[in-house]
């Protein structure tokens, strides 16, 4: 994404976004969250197939795609994505989103080559933090034959400047058990944050 301006703000305006997910409800939320953020120019997709085509004969900035699709599913369209051989949008940042956020979702997102995993509903301000966080991301392309992606090898240099953090001097209050099968947003964020390998 090449959204940054020279005073180290995002600017969103000339930014092209392709959506996948199969509710077309969910798919108007995200063009209205999207707008808000300064966007014009959408690729709207209800199926795997439908995005395959868009990215095939168009440039996209940015890809927010919904993990659990009828038939071929998201991930799948990820992993697709990260393996063509020509295209200019093999290395666009993709953000996963979902309603299940079980650890297995969340590890089958990063390894399929996502950037980032969003728990839904979704709100406006995480997925603002997530976009503007891809948007500035360093992390290195790996080609690695069994995985495409972003590169997963890290060490831990804390959250982004303006994030609360999730180490355990930057936790605030209590932890409890876990209640449910599905993850926090901050667990999903400690699986697929972007952190450097310490050699």
């Amino acid at each position: 994404m090449s959204a940054q301006s020279p005073g180290g703000r995002i600017n969103l305006r000339l930014t092209s976004v392709l959506m996948l997910d199969a509710n077309s409800q969910a798919l108007e939320i995200l063009v209205q969250v999207l707008t808000g953020f300064g966007v014009k120019a959408f690729h709207r997709c209800t199926t795997v197939v439908e995005a395959r085509e868009v990215v095939e004969r168009a440039p996209v900035d940015l890809i927010i795609a919904d993990g659990r699709l009828p038939g071929i599913d998201g991930y799948d369209f990820v992993r697709w994505l990260r393996r063509l051989e020509q295209a200019p949008n093999r290395h666009t940042p993709v953000i996963m989103v979902s309603g299940h956020t079980s650890a297995a979702d969340v590890a089958k997102a990063r390894d399929c080559g996502a950037n980032f995993f969003v728990a839904k509903p979704i709100t406006p301000g995480v997925l603002l933090e997530r976009i503007l966080w891809v948007a500035r991301e360093k992390r290195a392309f790996i080609d690695a034959g069994a995985y495409v992606g972003p590169d997963r090898r890290f060490k831990n240099e804390g959250p982004p400047a303006g994030v609360e953090g999730r180490r355990r001097t930057d936790l605030h209050g209590d932890l409890g058990a876990a209640v449910t099968p599905n993850m926090s947003q901050n667990d999903i964020d400690a699986l697929m944050s972007p952190r450097k390998a310490s050699l």
